[in-house]
């Protein structure tokens, strides 16, 4: 079986933004510090992978807040579970968590 790909660091923060609430591209971008060619192609990706679902803001709700629509993002449970297996694996290769038993 082919080994899974490993979510690199600017995959890895845009995902926890969007799980802490940051739900839309903008709102990601001031959360993380990533630019917007980062982070929109990050999100397109996520989505396809299914760690992100996202659904358009009504134009009359945005119409009504003087703005474009947005596009909202929430983490799926597929994506929750790859952010804690990458975070888990970012800590044990950062020394501050201990290696899986039999890793090593």
């Amino acid at each position: 079986m082919p080994r899974k790909r490993a979510l690199g660091a600017a995959t890895v923060a845009i995902l926890r933004a969007v799980q802490d609430g940051h739900r839309f591209g903008l709102d990601v971008m001031d959360a993380t510090g990533l630019p917007s060619g980062t982070v929109y192609p990050t999100l397109a990706r996520m989505e396809a992978r299914s760690f992100v679902e996202s659904e358009w803001e009504a134009d009359a709700d945005a119409k009504a807040a003087g703005r474009p629509a947005r596009r909202y993002y929430t983490v799926t449970p597929e994506g929750a579970r790859e952010l804690s297996e990458a975070v888990q694996r970012l800590a044990v290769l950062a020394g501050v968590a201990p290696r899986p038993a039999g890793q090593g």
